[in-house]
């Protein structure tokens, strides 16, 4: 993404840049080597030039954003190179807060937004998602409930086998259908680079639906109560993972195990 704003080439080959210019980044896991080479490769993927592009790493050793002393320093940064773009990678490396605490991470949080609204900066933060089922991905963002409201656009990344399903939500705009990318690369292992995959290769979107909800709705829907060996048959998924969302749901009193099957507890 940084690259093609830097660059105005197409995103992942499909999306248009509609104002290119300066993009700045913070790769807080990544040495500055790796930095380059990453950035070198996405550049031999484009045909473009490293050297003549418009893009900027910060290259301190930390970037603490829960202290006023880094904040002004990031501000006047942003302040000079103007970016389009501005790369945050990732934010548990950015402060020393409880991210599960909505009073200690809305400060950080409010910062970025005056930093984003004060300079016209798109700002891009990068965030883990817990391991837990959620009904929305953007439920499973660990820490506080401000995280995910925060976010204008929000995309998630799921990998499926060797690809990675990307989808996206947005505050005031419909989402696209999910995408599967993947990782490729030359044959000789350089220019590595995301790609969009066969339009086909895209997973149906009732499997991106979580586990627990397409169990209910297959429950629900039934003539009779299901195996467990129908429900792994139909929700394609492996037995332990099955076994493990089926006790939550036993325990919540949402389904319940009879001789014949699983089926549906009666709403009172």
């Amino acid at each position: 993404m940084a690259v093609s704003v830097a660059s105005g080439t197409p995103a992942l080959g499909r999306f248009a840049v509609d104002a290119a210019g300066p993009a700045l980044v913070y790769l807080a896991e990544d040495a500055l080597p790796l930095v380059r080479n990453r950035v070198d490769s996405i550049c031999a993927h484009r045909g473009l030039d490293i050297n003549s592009l418009d893009l900027h790493v910060i290259a301190v050793p930390a970037l603490r954003l829960d202290l006023e002393r880094d904040q002004l320093k990031l501000a006047a940064t942003v302040l000079a190179i103007k970016p389009r773009l501005l790369l945050l990678d990732p934010l548990v490396r950015l402060h020393r807060l409880d991210e599960n605490s909505a009073s200690e991470i809305s400060g950080l949080l409010g910062f970025l937004r005056e930093l984003q609204r004060a300079e016209d900066v798109a700002i891009v933060l990068t965030h883990h998602a817990s391991k837990k089922q959620r009904a929305q991905p953007g439920q499973a963002l660990r820490g506080s409930s401000d995280l995910h409201a925060f976010g204008d656009s929000n995309a998630y990344l799921a990998r499926r086998d060797d690809q990675l399903i990307l989808t996206m939500e947005h505050r005031s705009a419909q989402a696209p259908d999910p995408l599967a990318i993947r990782l490729a690369s030359r044959p000789d292992g350089s220019a590595t680079h995301l790609e969009l995959c066969d339009p086909a290769a895209a997973p149906a979107s009732d499997e991106l639906t979580p586990l627990p909800d397409r169990i209910l709705a297959l429950l629900t829907t039934a003539a009779g109560p299901k195996t467990r060996n129908e429900l792994r048959t139909l929700c394609r998924v492996n037995n332990e993972r099955l076994g493990d969302v089926l006790k939550i749901l036993e325990d919540r009193r949402l389904v319940s195990r009879t001789s014949q099957g699983w089926q549906t507890e009666p709403r009172a």
